[in-house]
């Protein structure tokens, strides 16, 4: 009788949501526009985000969709899409009626509207997989969910790192040419397998062990199972861990700040998480696992690789005592030239550690302990040629060993996540985050974070909440706020982050703060027209030029950088879509203003089995504070967000052609014209000429 009522229920909300369960009906679509979807929750004028392992989660959620019916609040979260109230509702309802018989019965859940449904619909399911092989290599070689990438990027103009003109520092030892292939097979819940190869245009294909080139100058392998027995999570090759808030792990899926204010400023606790991506740090090589004992998570891991570097060797060779030094860290993964080459796994770095976390009965509340202890094989020291950079260093790690030990904890106390975790690192130094996301009202949803980082405070895996590159010498407090007054047609968004750097940083010769502002409202006119108007404003200290040479303190002065933009999306019933964008902005410094702007028309079309997509931009900055972010949409798992400088024109072009349900290729061909300039880049990437224009080349193959 109960399902039998259910039933009768489901029957009577499809009636009622008639027309949305019609546009339903047919998902999950292998159409999604994910670059829409990304576009709507994160901004696009920021280069640091890493929108590559952002795509792959999301793409990878698509293809085996979450289960409603047994997802934890970490992992509905993780999707940045419902509020805490509508989250706490979805938890509630599966409490009181059991699981969902069809997603469908979405509608029925209090504080779920249409808008927010047709987000969470392609990434959702409410169906059990179905029953697997008992054996995981059948369950391996029947699994539909894999794909295997191949793709080829080349800049044609010629640059100076390719010619006889190049210095020899400049000379770039390979071919041009950006050569990537990635393979991944993977079940939600079971497993994921895969590994990924990479040559950068400029490096070579060659075995030498000397250098620490077996090939492909970057491969990465996989191998991840979950939920075998008493085992949550078994990690093997590369992975990642995230953990807490991040301060001592994160994973690539972290955002911040940004347009989506409330939502995105807390981690989730995911774990161990396979390593995927082509950005050669920041991750773990070697092997973690997760235990559950009753309410008990036990995390261990072991992590043994070799990063780049640059090693200083002692002056005074007759000093046989002194030894040789990392002096600082490389993180492009470029290995072009003599010099890169040379800094390429230079040192060895061995990480081991654990996470104990208790869960409550009614996960509600959950506390965990964390310990990481790292190791290098060579001291690291910074080479502090002067007096400024020897003050400023002191505080910086040193050595070959550091440890930290942290705390995190989440609670959840009606429609209010309170989350937080803290750090002591070898040095003493202490580093803090904690806040709340809220949903005051049904229309109303608040975030508060306040981060405390010491100036000796060292982690060097996470990336917590914060507005410096690293959690160091830091604090500050933000307040993020969203309101939907109009039936979800109108949204409010709004955050004022202040922030303060007690010791200096780079480019700041003295203590030092600011203060960032957002607002952006959004109406959407109907499911195919909406707009969107976003204001930011950022005051930040920075140094006055003068005295670079001499090791001299240079005075400081406040910048203010305002950015506005104005972005309008249209969709056409069947073949046609068009996103008009100007965005303008200023910097105001020592009395001084300078101005840029960009002028963006897309158009794209969707015809039969092709995907095309053009863009036209105008562009004019004055100088390098005024560059314009602009997202562009790219090949499957390649991400642009070049920087328009100077003064010009840029153009791209992209085609997707389904060849069948098995293959996909794309191709793209992007092109800038700056006006009085002869030379386009710097280094060996110089360009003779006014002109520099791309072709990428993609084949997608599910087997």
């Amino acid at each position: 009788m109960r399902i039998l009522g259910r039933g009768f229920l489901c029957f009577f909300v499809c009636l009622v949501g008639w027309e949305f369960s019609l546009r339903a009906q047919d998902l999950p679509s292998q159409d999604i526009n994910l670059d829409e979807f990304i576009l709507k929750l994160f901004p696009v004028q920021d280069e640091d985000i890493n929108y590559e392992d952002i795509y792959e989660n999301l793409f990878q959620r698509y293809r085996t969709p979450l289960n409603l019916n047994k997802a934890s609040r970490d992992e509905i979260s993780s999707l940045f899409i419902l509020s805490e109230l509508q989250i706490n509702s979805l938890l509630q309802y599966r409490e009181e009626n059991g699981t969902l018989l069809s997603l469908f019965e979405l509608q029925a859940v209090p504080n779920f509207d249409p808008n927010t449904i047709e987000n969470l619909l392609p990434f959702v399911t409410v169906q059990e997989n179905p029953s697997q092989p008992q054996s995981l290599f059948k369950r391996v070689t029947s699994e539909k969910n894999n794909y295997l990438l191949l793709r080829y990027r080349r800049i044609l103009e010629e640059r100076r790192g390719f010619t006889s003109d190049a210095t020899p520092s400049q000379t770039y030892q390979g071919s041009p040419g950006n050569i990537y292939a990635r393979f991944r097979v993977s079940h939600s819940k079971d497993f994921s397998l895969g590994f990924t190869l990479e040559k950068d245009d400029g490096e070579e294909i060659t075995w030498d062990r000397n250098t620490y080139r077996y090939g492909a100058d970057f491969s990465s392998f996989h191998a991840y199972f979950e939920n075998k027995g008493a085992f949550k999570a078994i990690a093997l090759g590369d992975y990642q861990l995230q953990i807490g808030q991040g301060l001592l792990f994160s994973s690539g899926f972290s955002v911040g700040k940004g347009s989506e204010t409330v939502q995105t400023v807390r981690r989730s606790n995911l774990g161990l998480r396979p390593y995927t991506s082509v950005l050669e740090t920041g991750f773990l090589r070697g092997a973690g696992l997760t235990y559950q004992a009753g309410p008990l998570d036990i995390t261990a891991f072991y992590s043994r690789i070799r990063r780049d570097a640059s090693i200083t060797e002692p002056n005074d060779t007759l000093d046989s005592e002194v030894e040789l030094f990392i002096e600082t860290l490389r993180t492009s993964g470029l290995h072009r030239t003599e010099t890169e080459i040379e800094g390429k796994s230079r040192f060895l770095e061995q990480t081991l550690g654990g996470d104990l976390t208790y869960n409550s009965p009614s996960r509600d509340f959950r506390i965990g302990l964390t310990f990481i202890r790292t190791e290098y094989d060579l001291p690291f020291q910074r080479n502090n040629t002067n007096t400024r950079d020897s003050i400023r260093n002191q505080f910086e790690f040193s050595g070959t060993t550091n440890y930290n030990t942290g705390l995190h904890f989440n609670y959840n106390w009606r429609n209010f996540s309170f989350f937080g975790e803290a750090a002591r690192s070898k040095s003493g130094g202490l580093g803090g985050v904690g806040g709340f996301v809220s949903s005051l009202a049904p229309n109303v949803e608040l975030a508060m974070v306040y981060r405390y980082y010491q100036k000796d405070f060292h982690t060097f895996f996470g990336n917590a909440f914060g507005e410096g590159t690293r959690n160091i010498n830091e604090r500050g407090i933000y307040w993020g706020l969203k309101i939907t007054p109009i039936q979800k047609k109108l949204i409010l968004a709004a955050y004022y982050d202040r922030f303060v750097f007690p010791w200096l940083r780079s480019n700041v010769d003295a203590p030092s703060e600011g203060y960032e502002f957002l607002s952006r409202a959004t109406y959407k006119f109907s499911r195919r027209v909406s707009l969107y108007a976003q204001y930011r404003q950022e005051a930040k200290d920075r140094n006055l030029s003068g005295n670079e040479s001499q090791g001299a303190f240079r005075e400081i002065r406040q910048g203010l950088r305002r950015n506005y933009l104005i972005n309008f999306n249209y969709r056409g019933e069947k073949v046609m879509r068009f996103r008009s964008r100007v965005q303008f902005s200023s910097f105001d410094f020592n009395g001084e203003r300078t101005r840029g702007y960009a002028l963006v028309q897309d158009v794209g079309a969707d015809i039969g089995k092709f995907q095309l997509d053009f863009r036209i931009a105008l562009f004019d900055t004055d100088d390098f504070d005024n560059r314009q972010y602009v997202y562009e949409k790219d090949v499957l798992w390649s991400f642009s967000i070049p920087a328009y400088s100077g003064r010009g024109v840029r153009t791209y072009f992209l085609v997707r052609y389904k060849i069948n349900g098995h293959w996909d290729v794309w191709l793209r061909y992007a092109r800038t014209d700056l006006e009085n300039q002869d030379t386009i880049g710097s280094g060996g990437d110089e360009i003779n000429g006014s002109t520099r224009s791309d072709v990428r080349a993609q084949i997608r193959i599910k087997f």
